[in-house]
């Protein structure tokens, strides 16, 4: 029976066990509707692992492979010497100007009271571009080299020489990177050191062109390679044979069978290497 407002109107009732069922029918439907999105999201999931298990690995000696290479290169080398640019700046004019520049601390302190912080990165693109460039050609050609000095020697020796191969395999590629790297690094240098010689990359490489001409570019090769070139060797060989080490007295299982302790046993090699190397004079 339907009841009546204060105005007298009828007014329709709904009785409170409808109600309760019609809340409790809602509440299954959206309870099936959620098991079904759940379902299908984890079938998603579980097609797109299936998906990345069966796509094949990056094969070695490919042309994928050796771009894979250089690209990390490009990471590696060309961001971690971007971070440390002002570092670099206060390196290159204590050797240019030692008695302004005497100690880190106070070229830091020179630099800001001149320049500001804005200068504590003078040179940064000649910094990017060249380091990028020379750690693609670093990475990808030392790979390339090691399979070609591996071939030449044969299956039979090239274990036996294996740290040789690293070493002219590291030797070679660091020849082929400083090629890239030299006209950015003379670049690099003066914009940092000879204050209002260019702004950055793009108008100073051309007027360092126009003075001394496209060779100009290259005037600092010999001593880039008396430098990079025994770094490299020593960095490449001890990351071999450090990850070599490790592989066979550390880790039980094929490295093959490793993803996150690959990954950090390889960072370990590396930093090792690194560090090992990282001081020589002629930097």
């Amino acid at each position: 029976m339907a009841s009546r407002d204060k105005v007298g109107c009828p007014t329709a009732t709904l009785p409170l066990d409808r109600l309760l069922a019609s809340l409790a029918a809602n509440a299954e439907q959206l309870g099936k509707r959620w098991e079904i999105a759940v379902r299908d999201r984890r079938a998603r999931a579980a097609e797109r692992r299936m998906e990345a298990d069966a796509a094949p690995p990056v094969q070695l000696h490919t042309p994928l492979f050796y771009a894979t290479c250089a690209l990390g290169g490009v990471l590696s080398t060309g961001l971690t010497h971007l971070a440390v640019t002002p570092l670099d700046l206060v390196k290159c004019n204590m050797q240019v100007d030692p008695s302004k520049y005497r100690d880190i601390s106070s070229g830091f302190g020179v630099l800001l009271q001149e320049q500001g912080l804005g200068g504590f990165f003078k040179g940064w693109m000649a910094t990017l571009v060249g380091y990028s460039s020379q750690g693609a050609c670093k990475f990808g050609f030392y790979e390339y080299f090691k399979k070609c000095y591996s071939d030449i020697a044969g299956p039979e020796n090239a274990d036996r020489l294996k740290t040789a191969i690293y070493l002219a395999a590291s030797a070679s590629a660091e020849v082929i990177a400083d090629l890239a790297l030299c006209p950015m690094e003379a670049v690099k240098v003066r914009i940092q050191t000879q204050p209002g010689f260019a702004r950055c990359l793009t108008d100073g490489l051309p007027k360092l062109v126009r003075s001394e001409g496209a060779f100009g570019l290259y005037k600092g090769i010999v001593p880039l390679w008396g430098r990079q070139i025994p770094y490299t060797m020593m960095k490449f060989a001890c990351f071999e044979t450090i990850v070599e080490m490790v592989y066979k007295h550390a880790v039980p299982k094929p490295k093959d069978q490793y993803n996150l302790v690959s990954f950090l046993n390889n960072a370990k090699g590396a930093t090792v290497a690194d560090v090992s190397c990282k001081s020589y004079p002629s930097k």
